[in-house]
């Protein structure tokens, strides 16, 4: 898991996304937890009985970081569109958003 973000650490995987140098940088706070609920865990949330990953926390998402990028995230090595399935799907600037949060260590 990453500390901090500020441009050096490396791609996030799949979508080849990277923290972003400087600049607004999105957190769970500001940017993760509302994706995570508007996206995600209608399927991967606490309740998943299925066994399937669960992102309803900060920590699950941390957890599961490649498997966020290449479901679900953006970069400049293509959009990953897997995820979410059915409903409301995320934009291509909110899957470019998540690509470099994740990238940045989902802090």
């Amino acid at each position: 898991m990453l500390a901090g973000c500020g441009g050096s650490s490396g791609s996030s995987g799949a979508s080849g996304a990277t923290c972003p140098d400087g600049g607004t940088i999105d957190t769970y706070a500001n940017f993760g937890s509302g994706l995570m609920t508007s996206q995600c865990t209608r399927c991967h949330g606490a309740s998943d009985s299925e066994g399937g990953i669960q992102l309803d926390t900060q920590a699950r998402v941390q957890a599961h970081i490649a498997e966020i990028d290449r479901q679900a995230a953006a970069g400049p090595n293509g959009t990953n569109t897997a995820m979410p399935q059915g409903g409301t799907a995320p934009t291509d600037d909110e899957r470019t958003r998540l690509g470099e949060w994740l990238a940045c260590g989902a802090n």
